[in-house]
């Protein structure tokens, strides 16, 4: 399966559900029929609500030890992206400790529900103290969870709550577990070499690999070259003519040169598109780019969000895993920035980075100007000042987080912010006024006594639980700042 189609799916979870062979048939002719019988019907509720949110794969309530080898090879052929495991009831936990030291690696979340109410008083009656052993989920719960630790087993969320609380609970599971199964099929561009002028930014490939899953494939300027000398006139206008009909040109922008500009974004798209690439790393800075193709692109072609894929600039691998991560997510339209300076005094920073910028909310248009690349305007290269996308990012909440290493391992650092509606005020740059959640000094002291670089993802809408999740199973350092 290619990692489009996975990123278009909604995530498989297979459901393992635990009932004790010992208590199966007791409650024959009872009001409330047998203990598998009233377990079916608990699964049946369980099975149309997931149903409504997520694919299952449910190989039936497991008693017996065949049966659960035969869960086992069915999620493991199935593929799916996590599972959901419950103990019904109590139960004998040899098909338990089976499944903890067998089943492949794969992200488990561990639900016990609780009831707001029994369904019964006492057990005076045998159809009543059958109701008792059916309710008797903590107890099994708690059997259960002494053997993770034991047989070192990974990757388990545990979770008690109410239904609501452990659907919420499961979606974000969810979402977070299939990003893992996708990075194990992504494939990266690193176009075409890391930035010399930012050391902290080098990120091992091979370490990416192992421990996070895209593979990087270097993409040489000469091949974006061809790419876009390939671009026809006709293709160039139709993209053109899209970006004038709905952004604002700056009076100074040099119409061949955004010609020009437009043709090289269009390259770059389709160049990433046609070599199945989900996140394209840019080197925008390196002076052998702009020898070779005379200007920076500077739009970001709507095929990157139509194929859930990114671009980000300067060649940093992290931020590019961190963009990724976040538009899988969120589905929305991911910015890339890097914090400028303080202000204080309103208790602001100022943030934004130079390049492709992600401009093509629909609902934002207006945000967009198209300008001249002032920051290389007084060069010799062939298109000097070719205009850009300048983008002032919309008001509203935003999660902010980035990715780096750290000897081997992964950190990942998120918080909120609320994003400021204004003017443009920084040329070159697509930018934004941000406001944190608690005291700007405290936030950026603490991501400074941290230790990270300083490019940051930042999207709308909150998305701290999906991360804090998504962090623990792919076993990265995790902060929180809020």
């Amino acid at each position: 399966m290619s990692s489009f189609t996975k990123k278009n799916e909604t995530a498989k979870a297979g459901l393992l559900l635990l009932g004790s062979p010992r208590f199966k048939n007791l409650g024959e002719g009872l009001k409330r029929g047998k203990y598998n019988d009233r377990k079916e019907v608990e699964v049946a509720d369980i099975m149309d609500t997931l149903q409504q949110f997520i694919r299952i794969v449910h190989p039936g309530i497991v008693y017996e030890r065949e049966e659960m080898q035969n869960a086992m090879d069915i999620f493991y052929n199935e593929k799916v992206d996590f599972i959901i495991a419950e103990f019904l009831s109590w139960s004998e936990d040899f098909a338990w400790i089976r499944f903890l030291r067998d089943m492949p690696s794969v992200p488990i979340i561990f639900v016990n529900p609780v009831k707001e109410k029994m369904t019964f008083r006492d057990t005076m009656n045998e159809d009543d103290f059958i109701e008792f052993l059916c309710s008797g989920t903590l107890v099994g719960s708690l059997e259960a969870a002494g053997s993770v630790p034991r047989l070192n087993r990974k990757n388990i969320k545990i979770i008690i709550g109410n239904k609501e609380e452990l659907i919420s609970q499961i979606l974000s599971f969810s979402k977070a577990a299939k990003v893992k199964s996708i990075l194990h099929q992504a494939k990266f561009g690193l176009l075409a070499n890391y930035n010399e002028l930012m050391w902290s930014t080098y990120i091992d490939p091979y370490n990416i690999f192992a421990r996070i899953g895209p593979e990087i494939k270097f993409i040489s300027y000469s091949t974006l070259a061809d790419e876009i000398n390939d671009t026809n006139d006709t293709e160039t206008t139709n993209y053109y003519d899209e970006l004038i009909s709905k952004h604002r040109i700056m009076e100074d922008v040099d119409k061949d040169k955004f010609f020009e500009s437009v043709r090289a974004s269009l390259g770059l798209a389709k160049l990433s598109e046609r070599q199945g690439i989900d996140a394209m790393i840019f080197n925008d800075v390196d002076p052998a780019m702009f020898k070779l193709i005379g200007l920076r692109p500077g739009f970001y072609h709507p095929s990157f969000n139509g194929n859930i894929s990114v671009l980000v600039p300067e060649a940093d691998v992290g931020a590019g895993i961190i963009t990724f991560i976040m538009k899988l997510l969120s589905g929305k339209h991911v910015n890339f920035i890097e914090p400028f300076h303080i202000e204080a005094a309103d208790n602001t920073f100022a943030g934004g980075h130079a390049g492709p910028n992600d401009h093509n909310d629909p609902d934002f248009s207006g945000n967009v100007l198209i300008a001249r690349d002032v920051r290389f305007a007084k060069t010799n290269y062939k298109y000097a000042g070719a205009p850009f996308a300048w983008y002032r990012i919309p008001p509203g909440l935003k999660t902010m987080a980035q990715i780096s290493e750290n000897n081997g391992k992964f950190k990942l650092v998120a918080t909120l912010v609320d994003a400021i509606e204004g003017d443009h005020l920084f040329a070159s740059y697509s930018h934004g006024i941000f406001r944190p959640k608690l005291p700007v000094k405290e936030l950026f002291e603490k991501i400074l006594n941290i230790g990270t670089t300083q490019h940051f993802a930042v999207v709308e809408g909150n998305y701290l639980k999906e991360l804090s999740m998504l962090a623990e199973i792919m076993n990265f350092e995790y902060h929180q700042i809020i």
